[in-house]
């Protein structure tokens, strides 16, 4: 069987790359732009930065900002509406999953119109063509929704997320600038810093994982062990770090999937507004836990780039236990919950154990599960 891998047709880095916008939308032919981007990040002037830079260089666009947290149904519809409208001929996508995702959705229906009911877009849909060109503009470190063929959007009726995976949603450029990423208030970087370092463990460890994926997850993980406390500081080193290794971790686990880390975060996002983040934080050490058995070596590997020093003489138990300590110790330094009292209800368990059986990353994960398993997980971790 072959192995895929999709990645972005361009992607920059560093300081100022947001000044290459510009040369994209002029070299590409694009006319103007559809500006996704959610109302905090226009309130507080972070759109504004990619905007001034389209003002400067005389290209038209269009703002959209109807866009939760965790984005709806109605907010991808009116999107949808919104583009039709505007004229413009490609989306600038400025913010966390919850900006990028909407656009990708939006960037989807208007050029496969026969999937304008958004509910039909859960799974892998049968999409024929690529969705609008889409330069994505992170502004956390965490979702590297610039580069994957992944993306979330909420159905508010059911309580529960959508995970829609689709080979044409990739944005043609990922725009990757650490100084987009530097206004983020510390529990936010916190969050989306654990939500990368889940990315790139469960990529590592997921049924689908082979040879280049493992390439780019163990990088990662090293690189976030390293960078995340100095992002929460708002050190230069560390945003610069975390802007690469979530970004890296995205090439991986794109295309070869997750486990039930996510599938089981999914759940309190929809049902309780849950930052996806702290979710994937709290359940990801009680998950690795609940994993090592299907992992072979892999967790001694986790543990030698989360900077564990004498691994290679543990024991494979030793060994798995050091990686899973290791990431609640990043976990509680970078101020994370330890537990999920103060957000799950027990009333909600059979719910919650369901919805994440069914949840989309649940066959990735390399030990195989039951609804019945997850809610012993769920309630462990109350």
């Amino acid at each position: 069987m072959a192995n895929r891998f999709v990645l972005n047709e361009t992607s920059y880095h560093g300081k100022g790359a947001i000044a290459e916008i510009t040369t994209e939308i002029k070299a590409r032919g694009f006319k103007k732009a559809f500006v996704c981007s959610d109302p905090d990040l226009i309130k507080f002037g972070l759109t504004k930065k990619v905007t001034d830079i389209l003002d400067k260089a005389g290209i038209p666009y269009e703002i959209f900002s109807d866009i939760k947290a965790n984005p709806t149904i109605e907010n991808v519809k009116a999107g949808v509406e919104a583009f039709k409208t505007s004229g413009a001929d490609c989306i600038v996508a400025i913010g966390g999953g919850s900006s990028m995702d909407t656009a990708k959705a939006i960037g989807i229906i208007i050029e496969n119109p026969e999937f304008s009911d958004v509910r039909s877009l859960e799974g892998v849909a049968p999409t024929k063509n690529k969705c609008t060109p889409i330069i994505a503009v992170p502004t956390t470190a965490g979702t590297a929704a610039e580069v994957t063929i992944n993306y979330v959007i909420t159905d508010a009726e059911k309580n529960r997320k959508m995970v829609c995976v689709d080979v044409h949603d990739i944005p043609v450029v990922a725009v990757v600038d650490p100084d987009m990423m530097a206004t983020m208030p510390k529990g936010l970087t916190a969050a989306t810093g654990m939500d990368a370092l889940t990315h790139a463990i469960e990529g590592y460890i997921t049924a689908g994982a082979w040879e280049m994926s493992d390439m780019f997850h163990i990088k990662a993980i090293e690189i976030i062990a390293k960078s995340l406390r100095g992002a929460v500081d708002n050190t230069e080193e560390g945003r610069e770090g975390m802007a690469l290794g979530q970004y890296i971790a995205g090439m991986g686990f794109s295309n070869v999937g997750l486990g039930i880390v996510h599938s089981m975060a999914h759940p309190l996002g929809a049902l309780y507004d849950t930052p996806h983040g702290v979710a994937n934080a709290i359940i990801l050490p009680t998950v690795m836990e609940y994993n090592a058995p299907e992992t072979g070596e892999k967790y001694r590997d986790i543990a030698k780039a989360m900077g564990v020093s004498g691994v290679d003489a543990m024991t494979l138990e030793d060994a798995r236990k050091a990686a899973i300590d290791a990431v609640k110790k990043l976990s509680a330094d970078v101020g994370i919950p330890a537990d999920l009292k103060e957000i799950v209800k027990k009333e909600d368990i059979d719910f919650l154990a369901q919805s994440a059986f069914d949840d989309a990353c649940r066959p990735g994960n390399p030990r195989a599960t039951s609804v019945e398993e997850i809610k012993e997980l769920y309630l462990k971790l109350m």
